[in-house]
């Protein structure tokens, strides 16, 4: 629907014919092509300003984002090898999940491929701020609008970290709504994995919040300087070598990281900070690891 796509190139490895047909009769500027199977993934890839990588297997009641992590590393390390191949200028979102673990898995191959630009490959958990401020507003009665809580962290778990006291507008919670608030902002995908009851996860609220994202990488590779998003990247906003947090963008990737949003920091949020850090640390450890063990020993 944005009117800043001129061309939209979707890949998969079965069933995009349809999918491009159906989107094509949109009264969109975007030109929409079809590419299917791995030969047609480098033709796809030519030419384009932003890739885009949801593939991979959703969540099913009981499954962690960790039981995906097998099956969904394998995908994002092809794809981005691809990437890194025919596209190495392009930005990368990554939603994959986990997330925690596919970034880092991203970052290793475009290193070894010689083309890593940490300041454009983004872990998208923009669902996260999206639930947060959806929830927030609910529980607030505020206009939603108007709302906007940063979370920061990673993208699983209680590696979700929303900073319910930085809250704009500014907004007093009891201890019993910033326990309650956090812990469902953190369970947003488990809440929507056991409403579908073994039928999916959550496809609809990523679309959307995966379509911010994207927008907003757009406005800003289109010269937008007011372009404000968090996302999981590579960081020094703490001692981890990947966190989420406040970004702005600019054309040519992340120009700042906000790290206001740091300070100042409510007890309940500084102990929730220093505990998801071990289990945040070992996702991205498991990423990089995934790389450097499958690379080809020489003879």
């Amino acid at each position: 629907m944005s009117p800043l796509v001129a061309s939209l190139n979707l890949y998969d490895i079965a069933n995009v014919k349809g999918v491009a047909a159906d989107l094509s009769h949109c009264n969109t500027p975007a030109q929409v092509s079809a590419f299917t199977g791995f030969a047609e993934l480098p033709d796809s890839l030519k030419n384009v300003d932003l890739i885009i990588i949801p593939a991979g297997v959703p969540r099913k009641p009981g499954m962690t984002r960790d039981d995906l992590f097998k099956i969904n590393a394998g995908i994002v390390r092809t794809l981005v090898e691809a990437a890194a191949e025919h596209a190495p200028n392009a930005w990368i979102n990554i939603i994959s999940n986990p997330v925690n673990s596919t970034v880092p898995i991203a970052a290793e191959v475009l290193k070894q491929k010689g083309v890593y630009n940490p300041r454009k490959l983004f872990g998208v958990t923009t669902l996260d701020v999206v639930r947060a401020n959806t929830f927030v507003a609910q529980k607030k009665n505020l206009r939603l609008i108007d709302v906007d809580v940063p979370v920061l962290g990673g993208h699983a778990g209680i590696t979700i970290l929303p900073l319910l006291s930085k809250t704009r507008p500014a907004v007093e919670f009891s201890p019993e709504e910033i326990e309650e608030l956090t812990v469902r902002i953190q369970n947003g995908g488990t809440e929507v994995v056991e409403a579908k009851a073994g039928a999916g996860s959550a496809t609809l609220s990523m679309a959307y919040a995966a379509a911010r994202f994207a927008e907003s990488c757009i406005r800003a590779l289109d010269g937008d300087e007011s372009v404000y998003e968090c996302s999981f990247v590579q960081s020094e906003v703490t001692e981890l070598p990947f966190f989420a947090s406040r970004v702005k963008l600019c054309k040519e990737g992340v120009e700042a990281f906000i790290n206001a949003d740091l300070n100042g920091l409510t007890d309940y949020e500084q102990t929730a900070l220093e505990a998801l850090k071990p289990e945040l640390k070992a996702s991205i450890e498991k990423g990089i690891n995934f790389v450097k063990q499958s690379l080809p020993v020489a003879a």
